[in-house]
């Protein structure tokens, strides 16, 4: 599908990822309709939604509809990093709420005004993390991965219709997405990442060409596919990573 064709709805619009994508998509010539739950976001098109709500997703589909959108791009998100154990139960219910199960129902409210149009995209903005599991991004990657093997089926599921299923993986991305902690992380393992521009120009690519997947970085391309072929013979070379995390607070230390 041609940039200038394409009428999209785009969640985690003011984001540091969204913002970027949102601003690659206009300059290209589409319409883009920004999802969020701030009153206002980049861009004049804007829907003020919580996705975790039914009543916010409703608002999107509504609005989805009178915009006349044939793409959506799934690119809201939180983050989670720390060992498992430093990681509050109700960040993780948050993180699986709002990466996974939100996108999920959404996508499953939104596929009938899709599924009129002559031809339509749903892309998921996932991570190399959802491919690779790190030590420290236990959440995340479990949240991510989910939204990897969802995205999957559905592109199977839908293959005889005019809807096109596609996902996004980027890498680490220099935003405010990442705290102190897990930039701190990422400079000890030697973690290379983009700047959210490259990553909304990979989604710019990955509309025009409808393929089923594109992840950003070559070597994370072949660790993710050598991932899954070796899987825990993999184990050992991660050690880095576990010795790079933070320690857990000490007796009498608040967080």
């Amino acid at each position: 599908m041609k940039i200038e064709q394409t009428r999209v709805v785009l969640t985690g619009a003011a984001g540091g990822i969204g913002r970027a994508m949102v601003q690659a998509l206009a300059e290209h010539g589409a319409a883009v309709l920004g999802v969020g739950r701030g009153a206002n976001g980049p861009g004049a098109a804007w829907q003020r939604a919580d996705l975790a709500t039914p009543e916010g997703r409703q608002a999107v589909v509504q609005a989805a509809a009178d915009w006349n959108a044939n793409v959506v791009v799934h690119a809201a998100g939180l983050p989670a990093f720390g060992a498992l154990a430093q990681v509050p139960a109700a960040q993780v219910a948050q993180v699986l709420q709002t990466n996974l199960l939100a996108p999920m129902l959404l996508t499953q409210a939104l596929l009938p005004q899709l599924q009129r149009q002559p031809r339509a995209q749903i892309v998921f903005v996932g991570s190399v993390l959802g491919r690779i599991g790190l030590p420290g991004f236990s959440v995340y990657g479990a949240s991510k991965a989910g939204l990897h093997g969802f995205a999957e089926a559905l592109r199977r599921e839908l293959a005889d219709g005019p809807v096109r299923v596609q996902t996004l993986a980027p890498r680490s991305t220099r935003t405010g997405f990442n705290d102190a902690a897990a930039q701190a992380y990422n400079v000890s393992t030697g973690t290379a990442s983009d700047t959210p521009e490259i990553v909304a120009q990979a989604l710019l690519q990955l509309i025009v060409s409808e393929a089923p997947e594109r992840t950003l970085g070559g070597g994370e391309r072949l660790f993710a596919r050598l991932n899954g072929l070796l899987g825990a013979w993999m184990d050992s070379g991660f050690s880095k990573h576990r010795r790079s995390l933070p320690a857990a607070p000490t007796q009498g230390q608040t967080r």
